[in-house]
């Protein structure tokens, strides 16, 4: 059953001056602070306290699956009262779970501290950006979107060697108190500069009850639910693989530092992908994103080597996974409209965010079960292949909703 048609509306709010430039700002140093610092650490944490690397990111993954259930709650509050208090607030979260990292005195404040970053990454990360760069430039909103992610794509290259130089010249807790310090100076007052106060009224604005019968109605379409289940599979599929790449390479001849470099290069993918992806038309995005995930993996599982083509291999499987996340950021938008984006984003993005918290440890747990990680590799291309599949299908039926 189609949306009412008010939902389907994509009106421009109007993004003030410097505002792009800001997110984009804001974003580089929230996933620095909330997400890649930590990975940075590990070792450092891990080697300071005996807490086993396996804890300690353990602790991240439980702080992303708290992510993706907040990030409903989000997506609410941000249709309700605009992104102005909700960022400002998450910042501050941020803030103050970033020091309660740093004077943490055992494993379970730990868990708890990392419970409170993901509460801030939801409310400061990609989802509620992605909104308010959709409500900022409705139709037009392709080009930002990938300047957005193209800067933020940037964030682990500028934080982990910061958090890692910090590391060594403060120790871990000291490195995460400043950065407690960098993120608050920096996001605070450009949410509070440039983000909306409260949305523009739109020009149609249906009562709440019809408003929630709308969302209710998108959210149990089959249109809603299968795209949801095409993208999870989609996620898992790559970031099993992508996650898990440095002992795939080993397992097949590359050197630790080799494996590495191939790491390196996924991420240079991403970037290669988001540049490209404004250039698929807006109807194959969807096969043409889920096939190539499919043959980027399934070379990374058949191919026995040389090592630089299964490195090669592993840069596509990147760019694809640049353009998982410009179409995360755009295909409900595409399909619904503005109107009620933060709701139906947070509803849409929740199952995705917890996938992608246990694919690092599901990838090691698929090759212990399966007896090796080319195998695991096989069963992510079955993942992606079954999204392709979805994929084809969807695109040959007539579509009842108009993009």
């Amino acid at each position: 059953m189609p949306a009412p048609a008010p939902a389907r509306i994509l009106v421009a709010e109007g993004a003030p001056r410097g505002g792009l430039a800001a997110m984009c700002v804001t974003q580089t140093t929230a996933w620095g602070a909330l997400y890649y610092a930590l990975i940075a650490a590990v070792p450092r944490i891990s080697q300071d306290t005996g807490w086993g690397p396996a804890a300690v990111t353990g602790a991240f993954s439980a702080g992303l699956l708290v992510s993706a259930v907040s990030g409903i709650s989000v997506g609410r509050v941000l249709d309700r009262t605009g992104p102005r208090r909700l960022m400002i607030g998450g910042s501050l979260i941020g803030v103050l779970a970033l020091a309660m990292v740093s004077v943490a005195p055992n494993l379970p404040v730990f868990f708890v501290a990392w419970l409170l970053v993901g509460a801030a990454q939801a409310a400061v990360l990609y989802q509620p950006a992605f909104t308010v760069i959709s409500r900022w430039y409705g139709p037009a909103r392709m080009r930002p979107l990938t300047v957005l992610t193209l800067v933020a794509g940037f964030a682990s290259t500028i934080f982990a060697p910061f958090t890692a130089a910090l590391g060594s010249a403060f120790g871990w807790r000291g490195a995460f108190i400043i950065l407690a310090g960098i993120l608050g100076i920096i996001t605070v007052p450009l949410h509070a500069r440039y983000l909306n106060r409260d949305w523009a009224p739109a020009v149609i604005t249906p009562p709440a009850a019809e408003r929630r019968d709308a969302v209710r109605t998108i959210r149990r379409s089959g249109e809603f639910l299968g795209l949801q289940v095409l993208m999870l599979l989609l996620c898992l599929g790559l970031y099993t693989v992508t996650l898990n790449v440095i002992p795939l390479l080993i397992e097949k001849g590359a050197d630790y530092t080799t494996a590495a470099l191939g790491l390196g290069l996924v991420g240079a993918g991403q970037v290669g992908g988001r540049l490209l992806f404004g250039t698929i038309p807006s109807g194959a995005r969807l096969p043409v994103i889920t096939g190539t995930a499919t043959g980027a993996v399934l070379l990374l599982a058949v191919m026995p080597g040389p090592v630089p083509a299964l490195m090669a291999a592993g840069m596509l499987a990147g760019a694809v996974r640049g353009c998982q996340t410009l179409l995360q950021a755009t295909v409900v938008a595409d399909r619904w409209g503005t109107q009620n984006l933060g709701t139906l984003q947070g509803l849409f993005a929740a199952p995705l965010t917890a996938v992608t918290a246990i694919t690092p440890a599901a990838g090691p747990a698929l090759a212990a079960w399966l007896g090796s990680y080319t195998n695991m590799a096989y069963a992510a291309a079955a993942a992606t292949g079954t999204a392709a599949v979805i994929a084809v299908v969807a695109s040959r039926r007539p579509r009842t909703i108009p993009s």
